[in-house]
């Protein structure tokens, strides 16, 4: 069964409560989920060489040095995202909602501060079914349904620090803790009732520890300009946990073992996050407008995903670890933050791109996403609460061979709360 039929049979995406949905999550641990809050992603996906006291920016642990004093900082955000689907003659779509994160942020002593946050790095939602049509095979048997599900994914759990050295260089680091169970099921059944029902799966119970590394240089340039050089590495992971393989025959209610085998994850088996790089450049013009570029970099080949049962056995499709590449370019632009007059000139408004390539292959062919985005910030209240809303438009794979594509809408609000600790009142 090849990648055709997931796309084929997809009209079950509703049928129970996912994370995400797609084809492409069926494999290694799913669909990588990008990373950053509702700004970023409205940007493209940038956030790098992103400093600024307005928001939290945990793409990279060096950023967090960009605030006022004493200020505390929180984030969260949601995510929607509505997809088409189409492979030859067939087409289904479907929609989900879910948490995108929730990130705290608060100072230490004079110019250091720490964050604490949880998002999810992985999402694996799929439904599908297959009628075998060879009249060879169902002649004897009858007729076949193959029917496959999967759900769960992979969270990050991260504590992160950072200082700013003479003004102008900030360091940070990270520790993630990663988290998580995916479960995968097939099951073939038969109309003649006097064959057994088959039911196999793999049930994965994740766990990894890992560290982020950050530096970001941030320079005037006259003019109120200033350029800031950004730079993240994430150390690749090991991935501990366990891996339960079953086979079940049933029929009339009873249900007989064929198969049932534990493998600890780390000793008899192998299997690893990759590492990544990210490297980006901004310029700022004080609170007036933001150019960002990015491009990021994460090594899979070593994964051990295509020989790591429960990873890559559903389908014949031909699995293969790469490495994934990410290039995106961001844009904000404020008219005027405090213009009292006219409350849509307060607003922040961003526009951005983006060209990814995926952490595998299948088929021996590259998985490609690319998109635009767009979205604004409506400042609430006092400080720098605000609501910002985003909208990415894209699309993934393509129609090509046994690839599937996907089109997508994704729609994220992002909550940022702001506000002053340790504040000295004075009264006349």
């Amino acid at each position: 069964m090849s990648l055709i039929t997931l796309a084929a049979f997809s009209s079950h995406a509703q049928d129970g409560a996912y994370n995400t949905y797609s084809p492409y999550s069926v494999f290694g641990v799913g669909d990588i989920i990008k990373d950053g809050p509702a700004y970023s992603r409205s940007m493209g996906g940038v956030g790098i060489a992103s400093r600024s006291h307005r928001f939290v920016n945990y793409m990279n642990p060096a950023a967090v040095t960009a605030r006022d004093t004493l200020s505390f900082m929180m984030d969260v955000g949601l995510n929607s995202e509505n997809k088409l689907f189409r492979q030859g003659n067939y087409s289904s779509a479907s929609n989900v909602f879910n948490l995108n994160d929730i990130v705290f942020s608060f100072p230490i002593y004079r110019k250091s501060a720490m964050m604490l946050g949880i998002t999810p790095f992985s999402n694996v939602g799929y439904d599908f079914s297959h009628r075998v049509t060879d009249p060879s095979i169902i002649g004897k048997t009858g007729n076949i349904l193959y029917s496959s599900s999967g759900n769960g994914g992979l969270y990050q759990l991260f504590l992160g620090g950072g200082v700013t050295l003479w003004d102008h260089l900030s360091l940070g680091a990270q520790g993630i803790y990663y988290f998580g169970n995916i479960d995968k099921t097939t099951t073939m059944s038969f109309s003649n009732t006097s064959y057994r029902e088959i039911s196999s799966g793999n049930v994965l119970e994740l766990k990894a520890l890992t560290g982020k590394f950050g530096v970001q240089y941030d320079r005037n340039l006259g003019n109120d300009v200033s350029m800031t050089l950004g730079a993240t590495y994430r150390l690749g992971a090991d991935i501990k946990g366990y891996s339960t393989e079953y086979q079940f025959a049933t029929i009339s209610s009873v249900r007989d073992t064929l198969n049932y085998s534990l493998d600890t994850l780390g000793k008899s088996t192998k299997a690893r996050l990759g590492d990544e790089l990210g490297v980006g450049i901004s310029f700022r013009k004080g609170d007036k407008w933001v150019l960002e570029f990015d491009y990021i970099r994460s090594d899979w080949t070593g994964s051990h995903f295509e020989n790591t049962r429960g990873f890559s056995n559903v389908g014949t499709t031909v699995f293969s670890p790469a490495v994934s590449q990410s290039f995106r370019a961001g844009f904000e632009i404020v008219p005027n933050r405090n213009d009292i007059r006219y409350y849509l000139r307060r607003w922040a408004y961003r526009f951005g791109a983006y060209y990814d390539t995926s952490y595998y292959k299948l088929d021996g062919n590259n998985v490609n996403a690319m998109g635009v985005t767009f979205g604004v910030t409506l400042p609430v209240f006092r400080w720098y609460n605000g609501i910002s809303l985003g909208v990415d438009l894209g699309q993934k794979g393509s129609t090509k061979g046994t690839l599937t594509r996907e089109r997508y809408a994704m729609f994220v609000i992002g909550f940022n709360i702001h506000d002053i600790w340790f504040q000295k009142f004075h009264y006349n």
